[in-house]
């Protein structure tokens, strides 16, 4: 059985306010190529197939257009498709009755049966006797009755495995749209919001040594987990943020002959590179000076997006001003000034922080930061408990006057 593993596209996404629609369908169109040339006969989505609960009708229409276009031209291929955590899953399950008409199967959401999970909802028939456990993105609500999080994904995967096994399937592939334990997420990448389950992530143990492939999404870098080499990532087929700089994006190739799982990854030469200057940041002169080493030329649909890294340590208004002339005849489009501070304390050290690091600080933290940098010792725990409170009663009236 020949497989494609694919997720995160995140239809719909936009790249610091410039429209990707064109990227994604040239990687659709990469991929239906691709599914023909390999004779592929089972497709994977492992969700975030659009980049937020409410898409546009563009968003849609990319996604639809690519499920006619790829059943049409391929006979047989069965398609399975689970909800992640930026899908609205009810939304994208509501079109099944049509799709099953196609061999296109959605898993949204977790169904009842008589006040009982429904098991065999999410176990997909496939080609040679085999199954997939077609599990979406997990919310506590979803899970059987267990200590943690973890425990409850573990119980619902084994549950669903032995429902398989009694039932003679062979092999058994399954799905998930979650972060596991020993998996490697981008610093500091704000796309790739934590699921429930916290850091600390879902163990591998959820993972049956019965099953032949484990096919996840949600953590945009390709990777297998831990030492398992039949659970993976595929990644997203484009670079979310400037923290996935570095990130190579590929789909993956799933080969099942009897007991054995060949894996391959396919790379997909994305259509639009990320550029970060300088290397680290740096006074705006010397930001100023690389900038006038990028190549000369128009900015396209397909020009490298373009971050700038400056350092600052006084208020300097004419910044982006300057940044934008020194730009203007660069064959490359502006998406991120990152303005970086060196006069900022942490644990009695200087460090640097960009905005978008201080806008997602903890305000008690910084408190505690500008005390000790004042005071010239640690907050007393009495204060710090105060001063908590009062955060806490801010956070509340303000959730209050906006409901």
């Amino acid at each position: 059985m020949k497989i494609i593993h694919t997720a995160d596209w995140h239809l719909g996404q936009t790249f610091y306010n410039y429209d990707r629609s064109k990227e994604h369908a040239l990687f659709l169109d990469w991929l239906c190529s691709l599914i023909k040339e390999r004779g592929t006969e089972l497709l994977l989505i492992a969700g975030d197939i659009f980049d937020n609960p409410n898409p546009s009708a563009e968003a849609q229409r990319i996604y639809y257009s690519f499920l006619k276009k790829i059943t049409a031209e391929n006979d047989g291929l069965q398609i399975i498709v689970t909800a992640g955590n930026h899908d609205s899953a009810a939304r994208i399950e509501a079109p099944s009755p049509l799709l099953n008409a196609f061999n296109v199967h959605v898993s949204g959401v977790v169904h009842y049966k008589d006040g009982e999970i429904d098991y065999d909802s999410m176990i997909i028939p496939i080609a040679n006797n085999g199954c997939c456990l077609a599990v979406p993105y997990l919310r506590y609500s979803d899970l059987p009755e267990a200590d943690s999080y973890s425990e409850g994904v573990a119980k619902m995967y084994s549950n669903l495995y032995k429902r398989a096994r009694e039932k003679g399937y062979n092999p058994i592939i399954s799905m998930g749209h979650l972060q596991a334990s020993g998996a490697e997420v981008s610093v500091g990448d704000s796309s790739e919001h934590m699921v429930i389950g916290g850091m600390e992530g879902v163990d591998t143990g959820f993972c049956a040594d019965g099953i032949a492939y484990t096919a996840l999404g949600h953590l945009h870098k390709a990777q297998r987990v831990g030492k398992r080499d039949n659970v993976r990532y595929s990644g997203s087929p484009l670079p979310m943020s400037f923290a996935e700089l570095r990130n190579r994006q590929s789909v993956t190739e799933v080969v099942i002959e009897g007991n054995s799982c060949n894996i391959e990854k396919i790379p997909f030469d994305t259509p639009v590179k990320l550029l970060s200057i300088p290397e680290k940041p740096e006074p705006i002169d010397v930001v100023l000076d690389e900038i006038s080493r990028l190549p000369a030329g128009e900015a396209g649909d397909y020009t490298p997006y373009l971050e700038i890294k400056v350092l600052v340590s006084t208020v300097d208004p004419t910044i982006r001003q300057r940044i934008e002339e020194a730009l203007a005849d660069k064959a490359v489009r502006l998406a991120n000034i990152s303005a970086t501070s060196n006069i900022t304390r942490e644990d009695g050290e200087c460090r640097p922080m960009t905005y978008d690091e201080f806008k997602r600080a903890e305000p008690i933290e910084l408190i505690k930061e500008i005390y000790k940098k004042g005071k010239g010792e640690t907050m007393p725990r009495h204060l710090e408990q105060l001063l908590t409170e009062v955060i806490k009663e801010v956070k509340n009236e303000n959730l209050g006057n906006k409901r």
